[in-house]
């Protein structure tokens, strides 16, 4: 039943923007679906890229429990190319909810394991230098930071390089220094 008291009045309020600075032309959170697909198209080329790799290479990698799973999953489905593909996809969906820091740090460090050595390589000589030139404090820092290496050894080697630069032939003891420096320190 209709009650003739009870008439409800609308009125309809259109707000208009005083500047033209109210009016956002972009979202800045929005994303076009040509953005989206890119992005799931990047993902999944990387989920393939962990399927990819050997068992070896995973076990230095931090994957979460349903990652490992999925891979482990992805190596029985390896010769099964449209399921490995719906797979990968799926590995793609997992990966965009985790948190790919850790994961691409480690595959960061596979990557570049050559430079590392490189890099580890020139501190040890620039330490070697340092120690050849160097007062007995230097010395003493190395020996407390680093308790495996002998006081004894280590000065022979030093005074010895030490005669061999000031000769200008910088050579056997010079090497066994740095050879030394390699196997003792291990940061």
């Amino acid at each position: 039943m209709y009650n003739a008291q009870y008439k409800v009045k609308l009125s309809i309020v259109i707000i208009m923007p005083h500047s033209a600075h109210d009016i956002d032309e972009f979202d800045e959170d929005y994303k076009s679906k040509t953005d989206l697909k890119r992005e799931m198209h990047a993902m999944q080329e990387f989920a393939f890229s962990l399927v990819k790799l050997s068992k070896h290479q995973r076990s230095k990698v931090p994957f979460t429990e349903e990652l490992l799973e999925s891979l482990t999953l992805a190596d029985k489905i390896k010769n099964k190319p449209e399921a490995l593909r719906r797979h990968v996809r799926f590995m793609a969906k997992v990966l965009t909810e985790t948190d790919l820091e850790p994961i691409h740090k480690a595959l960061d460090i596979m990557a570049n394991k050559h430079q590392q050595e490189s890099n580890r390589h020139q501190q040890l000589a620039d330490l070697r230098d340092q120690l050849l030139n160097a007062d007995n404090q230097v010395i003493e820092e190395l020996l407390t930071e680093n308790p495996s290496m002998e006081r004894q050894k280590l000065r022979q080697l030093i005074r010895q390089a030490s005669k061999e630069q000031k000769a200008e032939k910088p050579g056997k003891y010079f090497n066994e220094l740095l050879a030394y420096l390699k196997s003792h320190i291990t940061n």
